[in-house]
């Protein structure tokens, strides 16, 4: 697993709702407006079924992928508690995250207690996402807060104790006064975020890979952001890539991907693959 450089994330054009425990209301309606006219390349994502054959997880290994959290510490307790039933005292399964634990949900911090906890207690790997990236780069003062705050940043400062009133200032919260108040368990689980993953035939990433660049040498700003050149190639990239950041209205399964974002932030749904010697398949049918 290789670990990520910070770089600032792709800022989307939105501004954050005000109060702290109800759903911002630009990300709802963007989100409706998304999964009502298709995200890219979401015509063939109606299917919660793989249409492919992929192949088996290592010799003996049990992998579950968990998408874009977002801030929805609800739906991933949930997903959570999922693994744990369908696992039960099995101790070669691992827990591979695709990163995006914070920004646009409204419990970004309770998120990040989660994962800390979970890091500790059970074999995990945790991606970095382009919004952990983003929030990093606040903390170090290489990022404005207009720019994280048009990324969902808002509602992650808000689940920390802000106040609205705070995010209303036309400097928002400075980074000391952040700085103060993430515990240093959130700092040193945000420290160890990789940029990718490998396992057999399968690697996990956050957002894609750059086709016909060799793995070792992706740059980490596409690991972590690129969209169209990587959803649009239709060829082998030599794994099965499984990524999230890009929401689609049902799991996006491919020949040459899995996309496993489905917007749990609005949706309510995140998703979880489970691959094991039989191939990849959702651990169990998603929420209407």
């Amino acid at each position: 697993m290789n670990a990520a450089s910070p770089a600032a994330g792709r800022a989307d054009q939105a501004q954050p709702a005000d109060r702290r425990r109800s759903a911002p209301r630009f990300w709802l309606e963007a989100a409706r407006r998304w999964f009502a006219f298709g995200a890219p390349n979401a015509g063939r994502s109606e299917n919660v079924e793989p249409g492919h054959s992929y192949p088996p997880a290592p010799e003996g290994e049990t992998l579950y992928v968990i998408g874009d959290v977002h801030g929805r510490a609800d739906c991933l307790v949930s997903a959570q508690a999922r693994i744990d039933r369908d696992r039960g005292a099995a101790s070669t399964a691992r827990e591979i995250y695709l990163g995006d634990y914070v920004d646009r949900g409204p419990d970004s911090k309770t998120v990040l207690d989660l994962m800390s906890a979970r890091a500790q207690a059970t074999n995990v790997v945790a991606l970095r996402g382009n919004h952990e990236t983003a929030m990093q780069s606040f903390l170090a003062g290489r990022l404005p807060f207009a720019a994280w705050r048009a990324l969902g940043g808002a509602e992650t400062l808000l689940s920390y104790g802000f106040a609205a009133s705070d995010l209303r200032r036309a400097e928002g919260p400075r980074r000391e006064e952040f700085a103060a108040r993430l515990p240093d368990v959130h700092r040193r689980f945000l420290a160890r975020l990789g940029a990718f993953h490998r396992a057999g035939d399968y690697v996990f990433v956050h957002a894609g890979l750059r086709p016909g660049v060799a793995l070792e040498n992706q740059n980490v700003d596409d690991l972590t952001g690129i969209r169209a050149e990587f959803l649009h190639h239709e060829d082998g990239l030599g794994f099965i890539v499984v990524h999230g950041h890009t929401p689609v209205e049902r799991v996006d399964f491919r020949s040459n991907r899995i996309n496993l974002d489905t917007g749990a932030y609005v949706s309510n749904r995140l998703s979880v693959l489970r691959i094991d010697a039989a191939g990849a398949a959702l651990l169990a049918p998603e929420a209407p």
